[in-house]
C-alpha cells in the first residue's frame, strides 16, 4: 500500500502515545525507578517519567556508556556519508531532567529482593524495574566477528565494516546475511546490501563480475518490499544476486564462507548478521519463559509472568508483534511510563478509554543510493480480543528520491531529541 507524504507525516508524528497523562500524586518517599539500558527505549522513558511525573521520582538510569551509538543512520558510515561520532548520543542531557545517570553495569536481577547488581559490586533497590537492553545474538559455529563484522549494534563493528568494505577490490565478492525474523530492523538488512551496491559501482567494484550476494533466510523481504525489489532489480540488478530461503547453518569466517542447508557460498568479504534473541540479562533471569522475548503486556509493557511483578521489558527484547526498530522503542516507552506513573497513583491501565487509545508507530526512512532514499510508516493499535498489537496501517514511499534522502535527516533528528534531548 503506498501513502503520500502529508499522510506520511502524520502517521509518522513524534508524539505521546496516549491522549492524556495523570500527574502522579507527591509521596514522602519518590518512588525509586531502576532503568537498566540508555538506547532509545531506556533513554525516552527516563525522560518521560521525569516530565510527566513532574519530577516526583526517583529516577536511576544505568549504562556501561556515556552515550548510545545510534543505529539509525549507521549504515550511512558505510559509504562515508555521515561518521560514527555523529551518532552518538549523549546521556549527559538526561541529569538536567533529574535523572541519575549510573556508568556502570546490570550483571544480575534479584526480583524476589526487588534489587539489581551492578559490576562495580554495588546494589541498587528498585519500586520499579524497566529493562530496556537491546537484542543479542544467537551463537553461529566458527563465527569471528572480528573478520566477519556483523556491524548491527553500531559501534567499532560499523567502522570495522566500514574499512573493509573500502578495502575490497574490484571484482570482489560480498555477502551478507538476513536473519530469520523478528530481528531488529525490518528493513536495515535490503538497505545496507542497496548501500553496498551502489559503493560497488561507484567505485567500480562491480567490473570484473563484482557482486552483492543477499543470503535471507526469510522467504521474502521483510520491509518496503515493493521499494527494494525494484532497487534490487532495476538499480543494481548487475550487482545484487537476491537469494530467499537460505538458512544459515555455518559461518567460516577465516575461509570465507557462508554454509547453508543447500550449498556453500565463498566471498571476499562475509557480513552475517545472526538470528536474534533477548538480551542476556532478560533470558537469564527467566523473563522470557521458554522462548527468545520477553513476555509482555502491551498495555503496560510489565512482565506477564506473575513472579515479575513491577518489572518492564520495552524496546527490541519483548515480544508484543511489533516491529524492532528505534521509532517504536520511542513509542512503547511512552506507555509504558504512562503505565507506571498510572500504577502510582492507583489509576487503573485497563479503563475502555486507555485501552482504546493505545496505538504506537514506527517510521523510518532507508537511504537506497548515495542521495536518496525511501521510506515506511507502520502503526499499530490493540486488539482487545487477540490482546495483541495489529498493523492498523502499513505504507511505503512510491519511489525513492533526493527530497526523501533530506527529509530523511529531519526525520532521524527529530526522534534523536525526543529520546536523548540530541541532535546531529
Amino acid at each position: 500500500m503506498s501513502i503520500n507524504r502529508r499522510d506520511f507525516l502524520k502517521f509518522s508524528a513524534i508524539a505521546a502515545a496516549l491522549t492524556a497523562t495523570p500527574r502522579i500524586i507527591k509521596a514522602q518517599s519518590p518512588p525509586k525507578v531502576v532503568i537498566i539500558g540508555g538506547g532509545f527505549a531506556g533513554s525516552t522513558v527516563a525522560r518521560y517519567l521525569s516530565m510527566w511525573s513532574q519530577q516526583t521520582l526517583d529516577i536511576q538510569l544505568i549504562d556501561p556508556s556515556d552515550a548510545h551509538i545510534s543505529c539509525v543512520l549507521s549504515n550511512l558510515v558505510l559509504n562515508g556519508r555521515i561518521s560514527l561520532g555523529q551518532l552518538a548520543l549523549e546521556h549527559a542531557s538526561l541529569n538536567k531532567l533529574g535523572i541519575e545517570v549510573i556508568k556502570n553495569q546490570v550483571m544480575s536481577i534479584n526480583h524476589g529482593g526487588s534489587y539489581v547488581v551492578l559490576k562495580s559490586g554495588d546494589t541498587l533497590v528498585y519500586d520499579t524495574l524497566i529493562i530496556a537492553t537491546g537484542v543479542d545474538f544467537k551463537p553461529l559455529t566458527n563465527l569471528n566477528v572480528d573478520i566477519t563484522p556483523h556491524a548491527w549494534i553500531a559501534g567499532e563493528q560499523t567502522t570495522l565494516l566500514a574499512n573493509k568494505i573500502n578495502a575490497l577490490s574490484s571484482g570482489a565478492t560480498f555477502i551478507m546475511t538476513v536473519p530469520k525474523a523478528p530481528y531488529r530492523c525490518p528493513p536495515g538488512p535490503y538497505e545496507r546490501a542497496c548501500l553496498v551496491a551502489d559503493i560497488f559501482q561507484r567505485n567500480g567494484l562491480d567490473n570484473g563480475g563484482g557482486k552483492v550476494i543477499v543470503l535471507d533466510e526469510n522467504a521474502n523481504i521483510q520491509a518496503e518490499r515493493h521499494t527494494f525489489e525494484r532497487a534490487f532489480n532495476e538499480l543494481y540488478g548487475d550487482v545484487i544476486e537476491y537469494i530467499p530461503n537460505m538458512i544459515i547453518e555455518d559461518v567460516e569466517s577465516l575461509g570465507g564462507n557462508v554454509v547453508t542447508a543447500s550449498q556453500t557460498f565463498n566471498g571476499d568479504l562475509i557480513n552475517v548478521i545472526p538470528r536474534h534473541q533477548a538480551s542476556p540479562i532478560i533470558r537469564n533471569a527467566g523473563l522470557t519463559g521458554l522462548g527468545d522475548w520477553a513476555l509482555v503486556d502491551p498495555l503496560t509493557y510489565e512482565s506477564t509472568l506473575a513472579e515479575f511483578a513491577g518489572i518492564y521489558v520495552i524496546g527490541d527484547s519483548q515480544n508484543t508483534n511489533q516491529p524492532k526498530s528505534a521509532h517504536m522503542a520511542n513509542a512503547q516507552a511512552k506507555i509504558c511510563a504512562d503505565a507506571i506513573i498510572r500504577t502510582f497513583t492507583g489509576l487503573s491501565n485497563y479503563d475502555q478509554e486507555r485501552i482504546e487509545n493505545v496505538t504506537t508507530n514506527s517510521a523510518c526512512y532507508s537511504p537506497i543510493t548515495f542521495d536518496e532514499a525511501s521510506w515506511l510508516s507502520a502503526n499499530y493499535a490493540y486488539d482487545q480480543i487477540t490482546q495483541q498489537m495489529q498493523a492498523t496501517h502499513i505504507g511505503e514511499a512510491e519511489n525513492w528520491s533526493k527530497d526523501n534522502y533530506k527529509q530523511m535527516f529531519d526525520w532521524a533528528n527529530n526522534l534523536f531529541n525526543d529520546s536523548f534531548g540530541n541532535t546531529l
